[in-house]
């Protein structure tokens, strides 16, 4: 099968569909390989590190679209909108939930398209491909939040961690699943006072096996968010309904009451966030002022640490993408974790999940 690796179009995302590693199993299996020129530059990885392989350079973006399977990390962009063709597989990160533009030319285009963050094994409840950039984006969420909690980057001056003498900064985190988890363990480093809400009470039993005292669990619930919300030097939101919208959990008036120049970190946003004044930002412009609270919503926040990211990803992707490239579609009906990541197949929109927020488009 031809494969094709585009090089990445959204705003500083390094990451690379593909490492060098990958391609050259890939080619061991028979497949011919086209990476654009440059795309793997920011991950660490360059031409000649594909070539080596065995892979091709191609030094147009239309060159490495139009292939068999395009394995990409983040959904395209409109100005990719025009390479996706009737009959083509398209693997990558989708989060359709949120955009509606992209699902509509999906659609039309006839593509089959396979989103990595709808792959679930069967019976485990489990993201095999979500899980890696999700303990990415956790461990990032803390430290971009600590990061803009400094005076000169519009925050209130809190160091999370405290002195002696001085209270540590507090950390609010909604959601006690992959990103919750991971960020409170680099919260619990920094030596910050950190809370995390949840309504899986299996859940926060394991985060108490987990953590034991040095976190405080709480169940998630309107009193408990506004309580500790309010409070709250740096809050994250760690939220995931797979392929629906995350539900607003904090109101405009809930972030009114938190203190002038603390944090708000959503890496829910790429779902549509949880918080009701967070809007995406971009690597670019990564925070705004909103009701004197600074506000992150970078939805591709794995994308500033891509050799780690692309490599992370990789281990995880490539068993998937090797099915797809020895048995075409029929590897959805060989491999049931595969056959639910489908988001849109055949000009319909296929994805249980995401079919709730556009009924209309069914």
């Amino acid at each position: 099968m031809e494969i094709g690796v585009p090089k990445e179009t959204k705003d500083q995302e390094f990451r690379v569909g593909l490492s060098p590693s990958s391609a050259r199993v890939l080619k061991e299996n028979g497949h011919a390989i086209f990476v654009e020129t440059q795309a793997g530059v920011g991950a660490g990885f360059t031409d000649d590190d594909y070539r080596s392989v065995g892979a091709e350079i191609v030094q147009t973006s239309e060159a490495a679209w139009n292939r068999d399977l395009v394995i990409k990390v983040k959904e395209p962009q409109a100005i990719e909108y025009k390479f996706l063709q009737k009959g083509q597989i398209l693997f990558t990160y989708l989060h359709l939930a949120a955009d509606r533009k992209l699902t509509e030319h999906l659609i039309d285009c006839g593509v089959c398209a396979i989103a990595y963050e709808t792959v679930e094994q069967d019976g485990a409840n489990k993201l095999p491909l979500l899980t890696p950039m999700s303990i990415v984006a956790g461990r990032l969420a803390v430290q971009f939040g600590a990061r803009f909690l400094e005076r000169q980057q519009g925050g209130r001056g809190v160091l999370l961690g405290g002195v002696p003498g001085v209270s540590p900064g507090k950390v609010v985190i909604l959601g006690g699943g992959v990103v919750g988890t991971e960020a409170a363990k680099i919260a619990v480093g920094m030596g910050a006072s950190v809370q995390i809400l949840d309504v899986n009470i299996e859940r926060l039993g394991y985060l108490e096996t987990l953590f034991g005292s040095r976190v405080e669990l709480l169940y998630s619930n309107s009193a408990n968010i506004e309580a500790t919300v309010a409070q709250a030097d740096l809050l994250i939101g760690a939220v995931l309904l797979p392929g629906r919208r995350a539900p607003i959990l904090v109101n405009r008036n809930l972030v009114k009451q938190m203190r002038s120049g603390s944090v708000i970190v959503d890496v829910a946003v790429d779902q549509g966030g949880c918080v009701e004044t967070l809007h995406a930002t971009s690597h670019t412009q990564p925070v705004y002022i909103e009701e004197g609270v600074v506000h992150y919503g970078v939805p591709n926040m794995p994308g500033a640490v891509p050799w780690t990211a692309t490599q992370a990803l990789n281990n995880s992707t490539l068993p998937y993408v090797l099915q797809l490239a020895n048995q075409g579609l029929e590897a959805l009906k060989n491999n049931p974790a595969l056959a639910k990541g489908v988001n849109v197949q055949n000009h319909r929109l296929v994805h249980p999940a995401v079919a709730e927020v556009f009924p209309d488009l069914v």
